[in-house]
């Protein structure tokens, strides 16, 4: 099997307060997402992240104190997922939350070298 990371793109749900309702909602969703997949051997890891980073950019490797954003979009977390190929990792994927609160997900094979 092949392993791939998705990245897991969201507005920042941290800024403004989704309601009670919705946040726990959305962590049954969550939570049988990653049953099923777990038992299915297709679900390796992951982690949501915090917004507390640094970037490191430009030819001098400038260090600033912030996260990328686009707006409110920030990448909220990722997923380590095996699969045959990346279709059926995306097919995976396409059972995430994330799509409910207008995220999105990209799905990258990770390169094994050597």
């Amino acid at each position: 099997m092949k392993k791939f990371i998705v990245l897991l793109r969201e507005p920042d749900g941290r800024t403004g307060k989704p309601e009670e309702q919705v946040q726990k909602s959305q962590a049954a969703k969550w939570h049988e997402w990653f049953e099923k997949h777990r038992q299915s051997g297709n679900f390796i890891g992951g982690s949501a992240l915090s917004l507390n980073g640094k970037m490191i950019k430009g030819i001098d490797a400038e260090v600033v104190n912030e996260i990328h954003r686009i707006g409110t979009e920030i990448v909220g977390g990722y997923l380590l997922v095996q699969a045959n190929n990346i279709d059926e990792a995306v097919e995976i994927a396409r059972g995430l939350p994330v799509y409910q609160v207008g995220g999105y997900a990209e799905v990258r094979e990770l390169r094994v070298d050597g």
